[in-house]
């Protein structure tokens, strides 16, 4: 019951902290909007080098432009929500370096939602909207044989795929309480990893592959459950019922993340000790 109480306490927190900056955020309407467009057309620039990609051929691995298009929409969308909910944690090194996070500390508040809410900015969902738009027009493209399980995976592959990504950021952040400059092996695993699954799993190497699967399971935010639902093979052998699993490997990443954040703010040394 008290660890309910904390969690609730904490995504009040960060709704108050988050509410803050985006009223900070729209002082400047005309701004907003250009700064939201921009970030639209940005994000948008790596599925035109894909478009530029199928100019020349006609699938990448055996797969089709509308199912990359597939992938790189559920990682974008997916990797876009947990970008626009926890994008600061990278910038969490900084803080460690010059002092200010032990001001953090100090407050009432629970130090992840602050962290995470910390200058939370709605232009982030620019690339939300890029994303979904490539998935939906990915969705009716592509030659799926629609089922109600296959109906029910799509939503359920993003929302469990932003979930993994939040966990990553947060296990990133905690490495960094150790590390204190390590926002560039954080951005590794969290734009490389969104980067990697846009592209199909046979493009890359089988030890890749199994260790995106069973290592750091990225391959649970869009590969394996689009395999199941495009009819594709996997290149790796596994049951079935697996294209299901991703808010179970959601949950599992999201604990582990959580103890390791815990952990690390535990053994946290101010750089004035």
């Amino acid at each position: 019951m008290a660890e309910r109480g904390a969690v609730l306490e904490g995504l009040r927190a960060y709704r108050m902290i988050a509410g803050m900056w985006v009223r900070s955020g729209m002082t400047y309407r005309a701004s907003f909007v250009f700064t939201l467009f921009g970030n639209l057309v940005m994000t948008g620039l790596d599925f035109v080098g894909i478009l530029l990609m199928f100019s020349h051929v006609d699938s990448l691995a055996g797969w089709s432009l509308p199912e990359v298009a597939f992938l790189y929409g559920a990682s974008v969308t997916s990797f876009g929500i947990a970008h626009l909910a926890a994008g600061s944690m990278p910038q969490l090194g900084s803080r460690i370096r010059d002092g200010s996070f032990d001001v953090l500390l100090v407050r009432p508040v629970p130090v992840l939602a602050q962290v995470g809410g910390d200058r939370f900015s709605v232009r982030r969902l620019g690339r939300v909207v890029q994303g979904g738009v490539v998935l939906g027009w990915a969705l009716a493209a592509a030659d799926i044989d629609w089922t109600l399980s296959r109906v029910l995976l799509v939503p359920l592959m993003v929302f469990a795929g932003a979930a993994i990504f939040v966990a990553v950021f947060v296990a990133g952040a905690a490495f960094q309480i150790y590390a204190q400059d390590a926002a560039e092996v954080q951005n590794a695993f969290t734009y490389g990893g969104t980067t990697m699954l846009q592209y199909p799993p046979g493009v890359f190497g089988k030890d890749l592959v199994r260790g995106v699967t069973f290592v750091l399971p990225l391959a649970f935010v869009n590969w394996v459950p689009a395999a199941r639902v495009l009819g594709r093979p996997y290149p790796v052998a596994l049951p079935d019922w697996v294209a299901f699993a991703s808010p179970l490997v959601a949950v599992g990443c999201c604990a582990l993340a959580g103890l390791a954040w815990r952990t690390g703010l535990r053994s946290y040394m101010s750089v004035g000790s």
